[in-house]
């Protein structure tokens, strides 16, 4: 049986909601530019999750789950700009920050975990 991956679920979910924002923000207030930007760190945190449940090394986990962190890091300054610069609404920003920090903490960690279990 296998066993339940919080990150690798929570990542995943977050890329659909990042992909649905980016759709919403293309198709209704025609913002192409830092809305794609957010897309493709936004996906990629759940891509390097998943890379890191691959890993080869214990030191590989770790890189990529640092690659993960910073993704999810970048993440969160393009929402930032898009809410800066009303893309968003308060309710939508509020939302989807809130799962990205969580995320980015949950990254955090795991990475500190696994470097104390080296």
């Amino acid at each position: 049986m296998k066993k339940d991956n919080i990150v690798l679920d929570k990542s995943f979910r977050f890329a659909i909601r990042i992909i649905r924002l980016y759709q919403h923000l293309k198709d209704t207030k025609k913002e192409f530019v830092l809305s794609k930007q957010m897309l493709r760190s936004g996906t990629s945190v759940g891509a390097n999750v998943r890379e890191g449940n691959n890993a080869e090394s214990k030191a590989d986990f770790i890189h990529k789950m640092g690659v993960a962190q910073k993704e999810a890091d970048e993440t969160l300054y393009w929402l930032e700009l898009l809410n800066a610069t009303d893309y968003l609404t308060i309710a939508e920003f509020e939302s989807i920050y809130q799962d990205a920090n969580e995320l980015l903490k949950l990254i955090r960690s795991i990475i500190l975990t696994a470097k104390s279990n080296r």
